[in-house]
């Protein structure tokens, strides 16, 4: 079995994080969110994975590299626009040949691996295997459609009025049979290749689709909620570990992570938090479920509920909180100035701001 994972998209919800990072590669404990994904494809004993990338290329393979790092063996396969997930399937036809293969979505996150998930697969071997999970907006997502026994009667990408709560998980196994389904497809409403039209057109062919509906923990990392969430949650099972340096005057609770080279100094730091290697912090309170990349500052301030990525400055800013705050960034106070607010903002971003 070969795998084939997806991390050609642009992003748009990650704003402006993803006008200058792939999105696949925004850190998650320190720890970009498509290696996880490529060190649960490598638990389960696939070697050969074909990894589709777009405009960001350059940097995932530079992040990537061969795959030798996670034990596999990557090719890379180049997609021109970000056309659909089953186009992906579609340019990657000679890499997959007739080999039964898994689609991991380079930005998704699943608690516990899927190595149970392949090992059902190569047991039964249905033309198609996908996972189901219960959503509050299915209007986002994929949606199933089952029957009184619980089989996949029908599926919809994106639906206004979905017939179900359950969206299909970034997770698929499929047969060299979705390969015909895949040639026969013709661009959707959206002018994408969708891979539940491939997935319906298995299952009006007669071939057998299978589903099983997770109770664990999944996330499509796709907006700054879902990554600060999924980066609580990986910052839960963290191991207390300290490799810098810890001054007298400051103090670390509970589970927290301090990077060699990292310097802590008259600080306050209550985990689960991981400092980055390099980084300092000085005169500042750090709080639970914040990951602070590498060769970072942060002086006078207060972090809480946040991503901090690498070679960032932060000094005497007061409160941070529930914040996702890019690569090379400068945040400092405004000195002597009225109750005002100066704005300097990427294309397509959010801002709240207290009255």
């Amino acid at each position: 079995m070969k795998a084939l994972v997806l991390a050609g998209g642009s992003g748009t919800r990650l704003r402006p994080i993803t006008h200058t990072s792939a999105k696949q590669l925004v850190p998650v404990a320190n720890k970009p969110v498509l290696f996880y994904g490529l060190e649960a494809i490598a638990e389960t004993g696939i070697q050969e994975v074909g990894l589709v990338v777009g405009d960001t290329q350059a940097e995932i393979e530079a992040a990537v590299g061969d795959g030798s790092a996670f034990g596999l063996q990557v090719t890379y396969l180049r997609q021109r626009a970000p056309l659909g997930l089953a186009h992906g399937v579609l340019i990657a036809r000679d890499f997959l040949g007739e080999e039964d293969f898994v689609m991991y979505l380079g930005d998704n996150f699943i608690v516990g691996g899927i190595s149970g998930l392949v090992d059902r697969f190569a047991a039964r071997r249905p033309a198609a295997q996908i996972l189901l999970t219960k959503v509050g907006d299915p209007t986002q997502f994929g949606v199933a459609e089952l029957d009184g026994q619980g089989r996949v009667v029908g599926l919809e990408e994106k639906p206004a009025r979905p017939k179900s709560d359950l969206a299909l998980v970034g997770v698929y196994l499929f047969s060299p049979a979705v390969h015909q389904a895949v040639a026969e497809l013709k661009p959707s409403w959206r002018g994408e290749l969708e891979i539940t039209d491939a997935i319906q057109w298995l299952i009006e062919a007669g071939l057998e689709v299978e589903s099983s509906v997770i109770s664990g923990y999944w996330k499509d990392t796709g907006n700054v909620t879902d990554m600060l969430e999924v980066n609580r949650l990986v910052l839960e099972s963290l191991e207390p570990r300290v490799e810098g340096r810890v001054d007298a005057a400051s103090e670390l609770v509970g589970r927290v992570v301090v990077e060699a080279g990292a310097v802590v100094e008259r600080s306050r730091v209550v985990g689960p938090v991981i400092v980055g290697a390099g980084t300092l912090i000085r005169d500042s309170y750090v709080g639970p479920f914040t990951s602070v990349g590498a060769g970072c500052v942060v002086t006078g301030s207060e972090l809480d509920y946040s991503i901090v990525l690498p070679s960032t400055s932060i000094a005497g800013v007061g409160r941070i909180e529930s914040s996702l705050i890019g690569q090379h960034v400068e945040v400092t106070a405004s000195v002597n100035t009225p109750r005002a607010h100066r704005l300097v903002l990427g294309d397509h971003s959010k801002v709240q701001i207290g009255t």
